[in-house]
């Protein structure tokens, strides 16, 4: 049945059917913050990145309601070329299946698509979290219900800076979420270096976080793990003054993380460890 709905790249399903590592991402970045042909040389980019470092890239969108996990490269330039185009949550896809649209994906329909394929890793740059007016507003994203369902680990460069982090990391506390620090005791927030908050653990190693990884699922503890990559000197920028490039830089590095950790839980996979 779920064939009906959902389309792996062949490249892709012949990663995941043989354990190899695949790393998915969402096409808001081509859809949604580029101008095309810009937007097909940054999607373009980082695929290369991630094939560079061993593993096999999975963007991730819905085209004419089919879910698509791996992009061709028509695909790729038709989400470019679109104007005005949709960024579907997970309330959306039925309703995107049904009048058979196409649309970009947030990052919690990105997990639900990349774990439906059966991909463990996914690259981005940033995640939701609570709005600091939340208690009026109970504007919670939707980011975090997804990490608290689905066992897909999120690679990215923090929290966005605008929200409210002290109650995002207490929602993901109570909700079993662990935050991971690549070499870093300090939650590293979107655009910024240093904000005074702490991660869960501090992990030095790709390998150890992919160790954690595979036992937390093979222990069946259901959800996700946001692995917070740090920002550089050179990325850090005030959130007043945000701009493409630097999302994108972030997103590279971010790459290549997700990369070696999915390389790393592939080898681990295959040798049961």
């Amino acid at each position: 049945m779920l064939e009906k709905y959902l389309q792996i790249h062949p490249e892709v399903r012949k990663s995941i059917s043989a354990g190899e590592p695949v790393v998915a991402l969402g096409s808001d970045i081509i859809s949604r913050n580029v101008n095309y042909p810009q937007s097909i040389k940054i999607a373009n980019d980082i695929c290369k990145i991630i094939r560079n470092c061993g593993a096999v890239p999975a963007t991730i969108a819905i085209i004419d309601g089919i879910l698509k996990v791996g992009l061709t490269e028509e695909e790729i330039e038709l989400l470019s070329l679109s104007k005005n185009i949709a960024n579907a949550g997970r309330k959306d896809l039925p309703f995107i299946i049904s009048k058979k649209q196409t649309c970009s994906t947030t990052i919690a329909a990105s997990m639900i698509l990349a774990s439906l394929a059966g991909i463990k890793v996914l690259a981005t740059s940033s995640i939701g979290g609570v709005s600091r007016k939340s208690q009026d507003d109970f504007n919670i994203y939707a980011d975090l219900h997804e990490l608290t369902n689905t066992n897909v680990a999120v690679i990215c460069s923090g929290i966005n800076s605008i929200l409210d982090i002290e109650s995002t990391l207490k929602y993901l506390n109570v909700k079993g979420v662990p935050v991971i620090g690549y070499k870093t005791n300090e939650l590293p927030v979107f655009y910024e270096m240093k904000r005074g908050f702490t991660v869960d653990y501090n992990v030095n190693s790709s390998l150890d976080i992919s160790k954690a990884l595979k036992a937390k699922w093979d222990l069946n503890l259901n959800g996700g793990v946001i692995v917070a990559n740090p920002i550089t000197n050179k990325s850090e920028i005030n959130y007043n003054l945000m701009n493409t490039t630097v999302d994108i830089q972030l997103l590279h590095n971010n790459a290549k993380l997700a990369a070696d950790i999915a390389r790393n839980l592939s080898n681990l996979y295959k040798t049961k460890l």
